[in-house]
């Protein structure tokens, strides 16, 4: 099952009454933003004992395209890089 923003904020607002609707989704707006800022910024982000997020540093080559043989100049470019804790890694791949 996938869950996208929308249902992320009905979870929180069922499991939180006593916040708003519109808090809940300032309060993830802000998070996604900051996430997105310091990627931006070339910083990593961690949440300790559930995921990290860093973008890696592409540099600028030329490579050629493999039907034609032409050469293709590739700019510097920026991949986000998500890796998983060991903690939450070893509970996704129990047996039931």
């Amino acid at each position: 099952m996938a869950i996208n923003k929308s249902d992320l904020i009905n979870n929180l607002s069922k499991n939180f009454p006593n916040f708003l609707k519109r808090d809940i989704l300032k309060i993830v707006d802000t998070i996604i933003d900051e996430i997105k800022a310091s990627l931006k910024k070339g910083e990593r982000v961690e949440l300790r004992d559930v995921f990290m997020f860093e973008a890696k540093k592409y540099k600028s080559k030329i490579a050629r395209n493999p039907k034609t043989n032409e050469k293709i100049f590739l700019p510097e470019k920026k991949l986000v890089k998500f890796k998983i804790s060991k903690n939450w890694k070893k509970i996704i791949n129990e047996k039931k």
